[in-house]
């Protein structure tokens, strides 16, 4: 088919040789690797992801095309998509788009007929690591570190409301730090009216919007380049029931005396086991982050550990000991899945006080 050979040059020194899906456009970023089989388009479309360069570990990537109903993001803000095969005849009643259609339309740098094996075993190996996807096999990355104003790139930049039911109806205010579109349609779908404001916006004018409660969104990078934030977080959080997701779980951490640390090589795909502590019950949960909740930190003296994961017993939600406040590491809205804690939701909205009685002191 006349493909042209494209490279992946590592900051190890690795160089994985490939070939160029769609047009060729050079770029560089993290690498990172996904375990989900399926979810593909909500990956690439994850905010999250910003930055990134995305090994996909599944091998065949795109048999089920790209619909209009699955985006997380309205562009795709990932620096690259490695995979091993791609298809190109997709089959499925709801895609409007093939892979390469996407890869296309939005630019996205993307190399196939890559040993992802071996690159998933670089990244598990050495753990941070940085790469370029080039034309050119001694184009090396110049970016060695994660970039500290990445969640200003996704970040919504002015207010936005979603006025979907009566003013009866809880009012929940998102921060968005690089906010999946699931989120606000899973709030939207409990009858809440839904506004979202920019990362940093100032605790009294999140106020004047007249809020039930706060919801602190997924997002890239390290949380520690936020920490100028968590004065702000704490005000918020003391102030409305909070639910933090992802970073958003990391930055109420950091809010009240926490620390978080890198992973080795964080915690990418849809099927990781999360146990309730709780209940004892085990969930499977879809997961995207580099960074966790350090447990020996002084969160502990306002927090309780709610859940934490099974394969290497991190922090993967916390609770307030008196105020409700929660927290969770894992994504509760199921995009692209499982759906076994999207009672989350149900139950952080259950929480929120009725109009017009005192919420707490």
């Amino acid at each position: 088919m006349g493909e042209k050979t494209g490279y992946l040059v590592l900051s190890t020194g690795d160089i994985l040789e490939g070939k160029w899906l769609g047009k060729i456009h050079a770029s560089e970023g993290e690498l990172v690797f996904n375990t989900s089989m399926t979810g593909y388009q909500e990956v690439m479309t994850d905010p999250s992801y910003a930055g990134q360069i995305v090994g996909m570990t599944y091998p065949l990537i795109g048999n089920y095309g790209f619909s209009e109903i699955d985006y997380e993001s309205l562009n795709p803000a990932l620096a690259g998509l490695i995979i091993s095969h791609p298809c190109r005849t997709p089959e499925h009643y709801q895609s409007t788009l093939s892979l390469e259609d996407m890869i296309n339309k939005y630019e996205i740098p993307c190399l196939f007929e890559i040993d992802t094996r071996k690159l998933t075993r670089i990244i598990r190996d050495h753990g941070e690591v940085y790469g370029r996807i080039t034309s050119v096999m001694q184009d090396a990355p110049q970016q060695l570190k994660v970039d500290s104003e990445i969640v200003k790139r996704v970040s919504i930049q002015t207010t936005t409301q979603y006025k979907i039911n009566s003013e009866t109806h809880p009012h929940v205010v998102i921060y968005d730090f690089g906010c999946k579109h699931s989120i606000v349609r899973t709030l939207a779908e409990l009858d809440c009216n839904v506004t979202v404001v920019p990362f940093d916006a100032n605790p009294e004018a999140v106020k004047a919007l007249h809020p039930d409660a706060i919801v602190l969104s997924n997002g890239p990078g390290d949380p520690e380049d936020l920490r100028y934030m968590t004065s702000n977080i704490r005000e918020i959080s003391e102030s409305y029931p909070t639910l933090g997701i992802c970073l958003g779980h990391q930055l109420v951490a950091l809010a009240y005396g926490g620390k978080t640390k890198r992973l080795p090589y964080g915690h990418r795909g849809s099927n990781h086991p999360v146990k309730d502590l709780r209940t004892g019950k085990v969930v499977i949960t879809s997961q995207n982050h580099g960074y966790a909740v350090d447990l020996d930190s002084n969160i502990m003296d306002d927090f309780q550990v709610s859940y934490m994961n099974v394969n290497d017993q991190t922090v993967e939600g916390l609770v307030h000991s008196h105020k409700p406040i929660m927290t969770v590491q894992f994504h509760p809205e199921a995009h692209p899945g499982p759906s076994d804690t999207q009672s989350i939701f149900q139950d952080f909205v259950s929480q929120i006080p009725v109009k017009g009685v005192k919420q707490y002191a």
